[in-house]
């Protein structure tokens, strides 16, 4: 199943629910949301600096993720993004695939 690497900010609002459900009660919220799409949250940090949430999750398909991430976003709570995570298997396959290219200029 896709992981994805979601690191999100929460905005003044939602930092005022994350005051008032605590950080389990927003993991619950997480996992509600990620199981209801068929997936599962494999790790959930907070933490300092820019991002204020790190995670990953496994998720169906790039369908699934959009959806939620247009839900999570369409809150106001939260500025997110969600990076697609590679194993190196899949890594090796992509390198051992033909690509014709020309570079711009070449």
């Amino acid at each position: 199943m896709p992981k994805f690497l979601i690191q999100a900010s929460y905005t003044p609002d939602g930092t005022k629910g994350l005051l008032r459900e605590g950080a389990s009660g927003r993991r619950a919220a997480v996992e509600q949301v990620v199981a209801g799409l068929g997936g599962r949250v494999e790790s959930m940090y907070f933490a300092f600096g820019a991002d204020d949430l790190v995670m990953i999750v496994e998720l169906p398909d790039n369908v699934s993720m959009a959806a939620a991430a247009l839900t999570v976003k369409a809150s106001g709570a939260l500025q997110t993004r969600a990076t697609p995570l590679l194993t190196l298997d899949e890594i090796d396959e992509a390198a051992r695939r033909q690509v014709s290219f020309r570079a711009p200029g070449a």
